[in-house]
């Protein structure tokens, strides 16, 4: 990754720093041409942005087998089971 997009996920609040890394991480990938590679840090940082806004939707991410409701509730199930606030 480049400076400049390191710097862009380090600045990045912590619970969006992994989804970033991904989604930057596969605009690079080596299959042939990379998604976002022809495009400036900034915009790859934005297009990742962007990208991770979308799947946050849960019309979008639940029919992929992402539900973060039911992620949630596991959260706060196994916070009372550690009695944990």
């Amino acid at each position: 990754m480049s400076a400049a997009l390191d710097r862009f996920v380090a600045a990045a609040p912590p619970t969006v720093r992994p989804g970033l890394r991904i989604l930057l991480a596969l605009g690079r990938r080596p299959r042939g041409r990379a998604l976002l590679a022809h495009y400036p840090p900034a915009e790859q940082a934005a297009h990742a942005v962007l990208a991770m806004d979308h799947f946050e939707d849960p019309a979008v991410s639940v029919p992929l087998g992402y539900d973060p409701d039911a992620v949630a509730a596991r959260g706060r199930a196994l916070r009372r089971a550690e009695g944990r606030p």
